[in-house]
């Protein structure tokens, strides 16, 4: 019997090699018929600059600040979401775009990503694997605590060698 995968959870951080994954958060909601839920974590603010921030903003405007930083996140993974729909998808009725959540969170990623992937009861976990240092050999610090903590199938995509334009970009 195969596994029943009825919601994915795609965290990304917005980088080329996390467009590169949704591919494949696609494909398997398209052979299996899930739904996508799109996880951008905002990460905290630094201590230092939380002290900034107490000096000179009273707390509407902190969190005024902290809400702009949500809805730029959302109108980029919408932007891009688009894009792709219609660059990869074209006129293909196989995946329903209605079918994808977007939720950007504040937090710390691989903590917001677990308790995401509990709460929202998803049945696999799809993100990119870290673009910087040496390619083939390092695994970025959030992947790998998700993979050493979730009990969840988790699909780590690596970007490949020749890296492919997806127009995804912020333009």
């Amino acid at each position: 019997m195969q596994p029943e995968i009825k919601k994915i959870l795609y965290a990304t951080d917005l980088s080329t090699n996390s467009a590169f994954a949704f591919r494949y958060a696609v494909y398997l909601a398209k052979m299996s018929g899930a739904e996508i839920i799109i996880l951008h974590v905002v990460e905290k603010v630094s201590p230092d600059a939380q002290l900034a921030l107490l000096a000179y903003l009273d707390k509407k405007d902190r969190v005024k600040v902290g809400q702009e930083r949500v809805a730029k996140a959302i109108e980029r993974i919408r932007k891009r979401l688009e894009v792709f729909c219609q660059k990869e998808l074209g006129d293909e009725n196989v995946f329903d775009p209605g079918r994808i959540t977007i939720d950007v969170r504040e937090g710390y990623p691989a903590e917001a990503i677990l308790r995401q992937v509990e709460k929202r009861d998803c049945d696999a976990i799809i993100m990119g694997a870290h673009e910087k240092g040496l390619r083939h050999t390092f695994l970025g610090s959030v992947a790998k605590s998700v993979l050493r903590r979730c009990r969840k199938p988790t699909f780590v995509v690596p970007l490949p060698e020749d890296e492919i334009d997806l127009s995804m970009h912020d333009e």
